[in-house]
């Protein structure tokens, strides 16, 4: 796979889990990271555990429901690394579970799709000039499972990942003439440090919905976000990788 050297990628909702795991792939690959999320303790320590030099990676809290937040970390980006290539809108939240549509609360709704859908697209409307500027590069957006299928209690993100396949694929259209891929993927059940806090029998049920009876680990996300943002992929945009041991071929 490519080797990332000279580019710089900025990583949402990276200090902990897929997020991590993908700053941690780019990193290893070459690449100079700027990693955001909204927790500056843990950003921090994840920052330093990373990169103790603190020359590849670089800390930078983002609120992905702001968009002044999110433009302030590209422009932080910038300002840092002088450029940028590579961008994965990672950030989002699944809101509470197993609640009807019409008992689901109104902030809660909003919470939901403020951070994963408006915050995709206040990535891309911020990082895509950057990219441009840059010479080009790719995008890559964290859909998941959800952006196909429908799932019970959780109408919110379904509606978010949903949209964000929609958003990928509009704005692949519109920036194909100018260097930059923009794909999507969508991961089923990942065990992530999250998703080991909760009860065995809840893993394993998880766990249970792939038809490889297993979860994805962090860095077989990873690996398939990193490939969609090399060259190696050079001729694949506005595409949906589904990364979820068969779960929706079923």
């Amino acid at each position: 796979m490519q080797d990332f050297t000279g580019k710089v990628a900025l990583v949402t909702g990276a200090s902990t889990g897929i997020g991590e795991a993908i700053a941690q792939e780019l990193l290893d690959r070459g690449a100079q990271v700027v990693i955001a999320a909204r927790n500056r303790a843990r950003l921090v320590a994840t920052a330093q555990r990373m990169d103790p030099t603190g020359k590849s990676v670089f800390p930078q809290v983002l609120d992905a429901r702001d968009p002044e937040s999110v433009r302030g970390a590209v422009e932080q980006t910038l300002a840092f690394y002088g450029q940028l290539h590579l961008l994965v809108n990672n950030a989002g939240i699944t809101g509470p579970h197993d609640v009807p549509l019409n008992e689901y609360a109104i902030e809660d709704w909003h919470a939901v799709i403020e951070t994963d859908l408006s915050g995709t697209f206040y990535g891309m409307k911020y990082g895509l000039p950057a990219i441009a500027a840059a010479g080009g590069g790719a995008v890559v957006n964290l859909s998941a499972v959800n952006g196909m299928v429908g799932i019970a209690g959780i109408a919110p993100y379904t509606a978010a990942k949903h949209g964000i396949i929609g958003l990928t694929r509009a704005a692949a259209l519109e920036f194909a003439q100018q260097g930059i891929r923009i794909n999507a993927v969508g991961p089923g059940y990942v065990d992530t440090p999250a998703m080991a806090e909760l009860p065995a029998c809840l893993r394993a049920k998880m766990a249970a919905t792939h038809p490889m009876g297993r979860m994805a680990t962090r860095e077989e996300v990873a690996k398939t976000v990193v490939f969609l943002l090399s060259s190696d992929s050079s001729f694949t945009t506005g595409a949906f990788y589904s990364i979820d041991g068969g779960y929706t071929a079923q």
